[in-house]
């Protein structure tokens, strides 16, 4: 379902709106002073509007669908991202033939 929606509620709502379009596949055209300037869509929507799926994106959702990854919470990624971050970094020595 395709939706008007002023720049300024937009801008107000931002993060509403993504979750909508991404969660629920809905559509927002974005008017300013009655004219549409842009529209919000979902990737999913998008990729599926627009053709085939970048063979990349594929592969990273079958991974994250293997590893679980695609079922973790916002929480959890940022505790994992965390988790990286933190972790003692190794030290690469490129090894010399001769």
């Amino acid at each position: 379902m395709t939706k008007n929606i002023p720049a300024f509620i937009a801008r107000t709502q931002f993060g509403q709106i993504l979750d909508r379009a991404a969660n629920r596949n809905e559509r927002f055209v974005v008017t300013k002073k009655g004219e549409a300037k842009a529209i919000i869509l979902g990737v999913e929507d998008f990729l599926q509007a627009t053709g085939e799926t970048p063979a990349s994106l594929v592969r990273l959702q079958q991974q994250a669908k293997k590893s679980g990854a695609n079922k973790m919470s916002l929480e959890e990624i940022e505790k994992e991202i965390d988790a990286v971050r933190k972790a003692p970094k190794k030290e690469y020595a490129p090894s010399r033939s001769v």
